[in-house]
């Protein structure tokens, strides 16, 4: 299978497009303004324990207080050297303490942050876990002597210094990445790894109070690190400025002279490239067809998604359960798809087309099981209920894509969803570089809704001006009162 990354960069907004075999699988969005924090580690200060749920909120420095379960205290070892037994939250923190946490669930909707206080380190070949007396080798890597292989050669010397061991009290989970490299590239990521946690250790014993003591990469790095799979042939990036970070990370730490990073110059946007701007499109509605005229219905709420299964205009060449049993079947790869595409988690309820033969069934379900094994982030996959319906569940860390680019549509209060201002203005502002491109422009006017308008006057008038500045031609904003939100007009003179 091959693979390629397109990433589409500015100082507002980076995008991520993962691309199989010309299709789009997989979206990441990061803005500047709302930087994802999973994987940050703060000095937090616990404002309210809740002995009733177990639980405590933390000040992280959010806008709300984040979420630490009892469950998710690291506890210290007994004496005897076995796990000591959980106590009750009012034994491990109280109000006004400092700890060191880090964030593993983004704010989600109305939910704060989620913490834990079971700290990880991740490069690309390990994830160091201080205080946590333990060395696991990920389960995808099948061969047994590999895995002793890659157990010894944690428990050896330093690759820099010659000494040491794993540090005591600490451990390591080695990568699905780590299979088949060499013993120098594990143990210099082992020693990196080692390094930045005594430079966190340094920086929270210098702090005060409520504070971030260490944050994640930026989603172009962060991508790079968490390659899972070698089958990413080429990335392609329209920023110079990011293709240069790329660079220097990738010769420092991925090793893997094969991958080609390239510049992207063309004349079309890059994401004009396998349509991925129409499949953004298709993927933030509720129907997605499929190729034989079926298609599947997506509704996303705040306690699950259900997905529905329909035949469309399928009618088959058989008889009505082979025409069910192929809409499943092909149903089966597209929800997989759309789900990783989505960013879909939590808990997820699939309502495939009632089928009466067991072994139809049995391959339906081995078909999405089969299809979700791609997927990098943790699926469990339930057998059909009693009322025909497969529930599984997702991990979710990240918002959905829904979640990123859309917000409440403000004229049915809630009930529907209408693409932010924000998106609005990074659109237009990518359909005005399109357009300057294509044709000799002395000036433009942006003809949108008010709220569109007032967004590029205030919050995003810096952008505004750099976008002059970088396309050469006057832009004139104009407020039409009867364009809907989603509403706007380039006009060129």
């Amino acid at each position: 299978m091959s693979e390629e990354l397109l990433v589409n960069a500015s100082p507002e907004e980076t995008r991520v497009a993962t691309i199989e075999n010309g299709v789009l699988t997989e979206l990441q969005v990061e803005r500047a303004s709302k930087r994802g924090r999973v994987g940050n580690i703060y000095q937090g200060k616990v404002v309210r324990v809740l002995p009733g749920m177990e639980a405590a909120f933390v000040d992280i420095g959010l806008d709300r207080a984040a979420f630490l379960h009892v469950s998710d205290i690291a506890l210290a070892p007994a004496e005897d050297g076995l796990e000591a037994p959980p106590k009750a939250i009012q034994e491990h923190l109280q109000e006004g303490q400092l700890l060191l946490v880090q964030v593993v669930k983004d704010p989600i909707s109305t939910k704060g942050a989620r913490l834990t206080t079971h700290l990880t380190l991740p490069s690309r070949l390990l994830v160091y876990m201080p205080r946590e007396d333990t060395l696991g080798v990920s389960s995808k890597i099948e061969d047994e002597t590999e895995r002793e292989r890659l157990r010894n050669i944690l428990c050896e010397g330093s690759a820099e210094t010659g000494d040491g061991d794993v540090p005591v009290g600490d451990g390591f989970i080695v990568r699905t990445a780590a299979e088949g490299e060499s013993r120098e590239l594990i143990l210099h990521d082992r020693d990196f790894l080692v390094r930045l946690w005594k430079a966190i250790c340094r920086r929270a014993q210098d702090t005060q109070g409520v504070a971030v003591i260490h944050e994640d990469l930026p989603l172009v790095l962060r991508v790079l690190r968490d390659l899972h799979s070698d089958s990413v042939e080429r990335i392609r990036i329209d920023s110079r400025e990011n293709l240069q970070r790329a660079v220097e990370f990738s010769d420092a730490f991925l090793h893997r002279p094969e991958l080609r990073l390239e510049h992207y110059t063309g004349e079309r946007p890059i994401f004009d490239l396998f349509n991925v701007e129409d499949e953004i499109q298709r993927a933030l509605e509720r129907k997605v067809p499929l190729k034989s005229g079926g298609y599947l219905i997506l509704d996303q709420t705040e306690s699950m998604t259900t997905i529905d299964v329909n035949t469309g205009g399928f009618v088959g060449h058989h008889n009505l359960e082979e025409t069910i049993f192929k809409t499943n079947l092909e149903s089966a790869q597209a929800i997989a798809r759309q789900l990783k595409l989505r960013n879909l988690g939590g808990i997820i309820i699939i309502d495939f087309i009632d089928m009466m033969e067991e072994e139809h069934k049995r391959q339906v379900m081995r078909a999405l099981e089969k299809a979700l094994d791609r997927d990098h982030a943790k699926c469990k996959v339930c057998s059909v209920s009693q009322l025909g319906l497969v529930e599984m569940t997702r991990k979710r860390t990240r918002e959905s894509l829904e979640g990123v680019l859309l917000e409440p549509c403000p004229n049915c209060n809630g009930r529907g969803k209408v693409k932010s201002t924000l998106t609005l203005c990074y659109e237009i502002s990518r359909e005005i570089i399109r357009q300057v491109r294509q044709f000799d422009v002395r000036s433009l006017a942006v003809l949108a809704s008010q709220d569109v308008v007032e967004q590029f006057q205030n919050e995003q008038s810096d952008v505004l001006a750099e976008l002059e500045a970088f396309v050469g031609v006057p832009i004139r904003l104009q407020g039409e009162p009867l364009y809907t939100r989603e509403q706007y007009d380039v006009v060129l003179f």
